[in-house]
C-alpha cells in the first residue's frame, strides 16, 4: 500500500480509502440495499482493510442515519486499534432530522452535528471533517469561521468539502486566506474512467491549490465492474441494476467497460480492478474510495493498488472517454497553445 500527503498537510493517507456507506442500515430499506452490515460484519471488513495497509476510513453522519459512524467507532474499539493509527473522515450538512435546522452548514448546526459525530465515532477528534455539499442558505464566511473554531478547539484536525463546484471551492479558499482561517485541504468528488467531467475545472483547481482529492464512485455504482452487458443480458440487481445514469451516454459507458475488460484481461485481473487502477495512476487522485460488504471484496480492491498500467493502456482507456471542452474554452485553448509548454 502506498501513502500520499493529504493536500498541503503532513498527514499521510493510504491511496485506497474504505468507504462505509455499507455499514449499518439493516433496519432501513434504502440503506439495507447498500449492504446493511451489522457490527460483526463491519468489524471483519475494517480488520481486512487495515491488515492490507489501509489507514483511511470515510463515513458521514447521514449514512444509515448515523449507524455507519457508530459501526466505525465500535470497530476501532472491538479490534483494539490505536485511534492515532486510523485516519477518519466524516461529512455533515445533509438532513439528519425533521426540524428546520437539522440540515446545512450554519454555525448552529455544525456545532451540534460535530458533537453527535464524536459520540457516534467514540472519539474526541475527527481527522478530516467535510461539508458534504454546498449549503446555499448559509454564507461561506459563517461556515468557515465555525469550522475554524472547531479546528482551534481540537475537535477537528483538518477540514474539507465534498461535491462542491470549482467556484465554490475557490471562493472558500479565498475567504479562508483573507480572514486567516483554516482552509479546505481536501475535496471529495465523483470520478471514474467513464465520468471525467471534473477534469475540466476541478482537477486543475486541486492541483493548483495543492488540495487532496478523494474519489468516490470509481466503479459508477458497479457499472464499470464488467458484470453488466451492453445489451442488458448480463447480471441483474446490484446498486444500479446495470442502468446508466441519465447524465451519461450508455454506449460511451460500455465503450469504457470494453476497454477496461481488454486491459484487465492482459493482466489477469477484473475490469473493476483495472478501473480503480486507472484512477490510482492519475496524478491528482490522492485516495480512491471503495465500499465493501465482505473481506473478500476488500482483498479484491486492494489488488488494484498492485496493478501497473502502461502509458499505452492508460491511453487506451482514456481515449474512449475523452474530456471535451466547451466551445468557448476550446477557442481559448487554441490561443494558449504556444504558451502551455512553458506552464
Amino acid at each position: 500500500m502506498r501513502y500520499k500527503k493529504l493536500g498541503r498537510t503532513g498527514l499521510l493517507v493510504s491511496e485506497l480509502c474504505l468507504g462505509t456507506n455499507t455499514f449499518g442500515g439493516g433496519d432501513l430499506p434504502s440503506w439495507k440495499a447498500l449492504g446493511g452490515l451489522d457490527q460483526k460484519a463491519a468489524n471483519a471488513v475494517v480488520e481486512k482493510a487495515l491488515a492490507a495497509g489501509i489507514n483511511f476510513i470515510d463515513t458521514a453522519d447521514t449514512y444509515a442515519e448515523g449507524q455507519s459512524e457508530q459501526r466505525v467507532g465500535q470497530a476501532i474499539r472491538d479490534l483494539g486499534l490505536q485511534r492515532a493509527d486510523v485516519v477518519i473522515a466524516t461529512k455533515t450538512a445533509g438532513r439528519t432530522g425533521p426540524a428546520p435546522n437539522a440540515i446545512g452548514a450554519s454555525r448552529g448546526y455544525l456545532y451540534t452535528a460535530v458533537e453527535r459525530c464524536l459520540r457516534r465515532l467514540n472519539t474526541d477528534y475527527i481527522d478530516l471533517y467535510m461539508i458534504h455539499h454546498f449549503d446555499p442558505a448559509t454564507p461561506l464566511e459563517e461556515t468557515l469561521r465555525a469550522l475554524d473554531d472547531l479546528v482551534r478547539s481540537g475537535k477537528v484536525r483538518y477540514i474539507g468539502c465534498s461535491n462542491f463546484a470549482a467556484w465554490q471551492v475557490m471562493k472558500s479558499i479565498g475567504i479562508s486566506e483573507r480572514l486567516n482561517l483554516a482552509r479546505f485541504e481536501a475535496v471529495e468528488w465523483q470520478w471514474s474512467a467513464a465520468s471525467r467531467d471534473i477534469e475540466r475545472e476541478l482537477v486543475p483547481l486541486a492541483l493548483d491549490q495543492n488540495m487532496g482529492i478523494m474519489v468516490w464512485g470509481p466503479l459508477l455504482g458497479g457499472l464499470l465492474s464488467g458484470k453488466y452487458s451492453r445489451d442488458g443480458s448480463g447480471e441483474k440487481g446490484g446498486r444500479t441494476g446495470g442502468n446508466v445514469p441519465p447524465a451519461l451516454n450508455r454506449d460511451k459507458v460500455f465503450d469504457v467497460v470494453d476497454a477496461l475488460r481488454a486491459v484487465a484481461s492482459a493482466h489477469g485481473v477484473t475490469a473493476a480492478q483495472a478501473a480503480i487502477a486507472w484512477l490510482l495512476h492519475q496524478k491528482a487522485a490522492t485516495s480512491v474510495l471503495f465500499g465493501a460488504t465482505a473481506p473478500a471484496q476488500v482483498e479484491a480492491n486492494v489488488r488494484a493498488a498492485e496493478l501497473k498500467l502502461s502509458d499505452e493502456e492508460l491511453k487506451r482507456i482514456a481515449d474512449v472517454s475523452p474530456v471535451g471542452l466547451d466551445y468557448g474554452m476550446w477557442v481559448v485553448r487554441r490561443v494558449q497553445e504556444d504558451r502551455l509548454r512553458y506552464a
